[in-house]
C-alpha cells in the first residue's frame, strides 16, 4: 500500500477533504456550511451569470470556463483553512501578505498533479494568472452565496449574521451598479432560495400553468 500511495497524485485527496473545512468557523450557524458545498454553489451561480451576461448584456465570456475556475476558487483553503473575511481584511498590508500566502497555497496545489497535467490547471487553480473579467464573475457569485447563506441564517433568527449582511448589502450595491447580471440575478433568483418546499412547489405549478395557458 505504502508503494502506492508513493506513485499516486494528492490532488483529489486535497479536493475531496474542502468538505471537512468549516466555514463561518467563529459564528454560531443554524445550518453549518462547508467548503465544498460554498464551491459547488458559488460554480452554479457564477455559471449563471456568465449566462445571463452573455444572453441579455452583450456578453461574450465562456460560462463554462467561469464555472470551472469558480468550483476552484477556494482550493487554497485546503492548505490553509477558511479564514473570515475581516480578518483577511483587517488592514491592506495583511491582505497583501496573505494574498501571497493564498498564492503559494494555489501553487502547491497544483504541484500535488502529474506533472504532464500541471499547465491543464494552473490558470484554473492560480486566482492572480485567471482572467479579469471572468474573476469578477466569480467573486460576484461568491459574495452572492455568502448573501443567500447570510439571510438563509436570518430566516431562522439567527442574529449573529445581521452585520454580515449589512456588510453585503453595500458590496452587492456596488456589483449592482456596475455589472447588470448581478441586478437580474437578485431579481429573479435570490428571494426564491428563502421559499418553503411547498411554496417553491406552488410557484413552479402557477408557472407551469401559465406556460400552459400561453400556448
Amino acid at each position: 500500500m505504502g508503494k502506492i500511495f508513493k506513485k499516486g497524485s494528492t490532488f483529489l485527496a486535497w479536493i475531496v477533504r474542502m468538505s471537512l473545512i468549516k466555514r463561518w468557523a467563529l459564528m454560531h450557524c443554524f445550518r453549518s456550511e462547508n467548503v465544498s458545498e460554498h464551491s459547488h454553489q458559488t460554480a452554479v451561480i457564477a455559471h449563471m451569470l456568465a449566462i445571463i451576461k452573455n444572453r441579455l448584456f452583450n456578453g461574450n465570456v465562456n460560462a463554462d470556463r467561469v464555472a470551472v475556475l469558480a468550483l476552484y476558487h477556494e482550493v487554497s483553503e485546503t492548505k490553509l483553512q477558511d479564514l473570515n473575511s475581516k480578518t483577511k481584511y483587517l488592514n491592506p498590508e495583511f491582505t497583501k501578505q496573505y494574498k501571497m500566502i493564498e498564492h503559494r497555497a494555489e501553487l502547491e496545489c497544483v504541484n500535488t498533479l502529474p506533472e504532464e497535467l500541471r499547465e491543464d490547471f494552473h490558470h484554473l487553480i492560480v486566482q492572480n494568472e485567471a482572467d479579469h473579467e471572468l474573476k469578477e464573475i466569480v467573486k460576484a457569485a461568491d459574495i452572492l452565496s455568502a448573501y443567500i447563506k447570510a439571510n438563509d441564517e436570518l430566516r431562522f433568527n439567527n442574529t449573529e449574521f445581521t452585520h454580515v449582511k449589512e456588510g453585503l448589502d453595500k458590496v452587492l450595491a456596488d456589483y449592482c451598479q456596475r455589472m447588470p447580471e448581478v441586478q437580474y440575478f437578485m431579481d429573479k433568483f435570490v428571494a426564491q432560495c428563502w421559499a418553503t418546499v411547498d411554496q417553491l412547489a406552488g410557484m413552479d405549478s402557477d408557472n407551469q400553468a401559465q406556460s400552459t395557458d400561453q400556448q
